[in-house]
């Protein structure tokens, strides 16, 4: 992954040094690439979910809290993306911005490196996240390469991506595009349960939790005590061992699965569009592409195509919309949504503004 990185970035560097082209032999002017360019970093916190009272009437009443502790977040990044018209100027970078815009597959700053490369470590509702996006955009006049790998873990998405795109603009702000997109990612689609299943559907899950680890102890008057695969004891009962205990063991044993494969690369054709339109009181950018269809190693059982059956589409697209009907009411309407392997992940926000004169 590392070495397909730096390719690009080197690809990218040397179309972007200005007056030259991909073919001279001259040196690469780092300096102007990473003009204008910002390195930041940031620690963000604040409260989390309140804490919750769980009673229980087993061994008479009983109260125990569940706490959960503070959000925070821990970013490093450095980015260069040119802003649009309806974007607000900020005296700092914190890493918490998040703008629909990053998302589009062309900026507003052609014939330039555009690029965003951002670590973010997290604690969010409980739950610890090692998320990263890293972004290179290059726009020419009639093609334009990216590069975007992502992880989200509160998403669960984490996938590389590569498009090179003939382009063509049309009138009024309006361009459409076309080319070929590499992706990296794990084999989505695989079921780990699938091979539990049974005959009718349900699932093999005791013998699954007896597999990985858990037992179970028997008093000899009805009763059974469950231990987990450290021999901690995790239920005194079936109720809770099929509430509690079972979906975390199906969890575990998913992830573990999932992890142990490796990652699967694919290959697509795209076509996609892009407007952009911009005044003061009035503003719309959207963008979409689509890959109908693909091409992997149909061989490897891993492959999403055995696990679909055949194509499938994969789509994205996004909307920035905003107008001010007079100097004093407002409407705003942003969001962006993606469908890849049938798993879905998307944004959006929309509201009114009034201003006080």
């Amino acid at each position: 992954m590392k070495k397909i990185a730096i390719v690009i970035i080197l690809i990218l560097a040397s179309c972007a040094a200005p007056k030259k082209c991909c073919g001279q032999d001259k040196k690469i002017d780092f300096k102007q690439i990473f003009k204008f360019g910002t390195v930041y970093g940031a620690v963000n916190g604040g409260t989390s979910l309140s804490d919750i009272d769980v009673y229980s009437v087993t061994n008479g009443l009983e109260t125990t809290t569940i706490e959960t502790p503070y959000d925070y977040s821990l970013t490093l990044g450095i980015r260069k993306l040119k802003q649009f018209g309806y974007q607000p100027k900020e005296a700092f970078k914190r890493g918490t911005e998040n703008s629909f815009s990053d998302a589009a597959t062309i900026g507003n700053w052609e014939n330039k490196v555009e690029f965003l490369f951002q670590h973010e470590y997290k604690r969010q509702e409980g739950e610890e996240y090692f998320d990263f996006h890293h972004m290179l955009r290059y726009v020419a006049d009639k093609w334009l390469v990216k590069a975007e790998y992502l992880r989200d873990g509160f998403a669960d998405v984490s996938y590389f991506e590569s498009s090179q795109r003939y382009r063509k603009e049309l009138k009024n702000g309006i361009s459409v595009n076309v080319g070929i997109v590499q992706r990296f990612a794990e084999p989505y689609g695989f079921d780990p349960l699938e091979e539990w299943k049974l005959s009718n559907g349900n699932l093999h899950y005791t013998f699954l939790a007896i597999e990985e680890g858990y037992t179970m102890e028997f008093d000899g008057e009805g009763g059974v005590e469950y231990f987990d695969p450290q021999g901690n004891s995790v239920a005194t009962s079936t109720e809770v061992w099929e509430a509690v205990v079972i979906p975390t063991a199906l969890a575990d044993y998913t992830e573990k699965k999932r992890n142990e494969l490796d990652n699967v690369i694919q290959h697509s054709w795209v076509v996609g569009f892009d407007y952009y339109k911009y005044t003061k009181t009035s503003w719309l950018h959207a963008w979409g592409s689509l890959m109908p269809l693909h091409y992997s190693d149909y061989e490897n059982e891993f492959s999403y195509y055995n696990f679909n059956g055949g194509q499938w589409k994969d789509y994205s697209f996004g909307l920035i919309y905003g107008h001010w009907f007079n100097k004093n009411i407002g409407i705003f309407v942003e969001g962006k949504y993606n469908k890849y392997w049938n798993r879905e992940w998307h944004g959006f926000s929309a509201g009114i503004n009034y201003r006080v004169f």
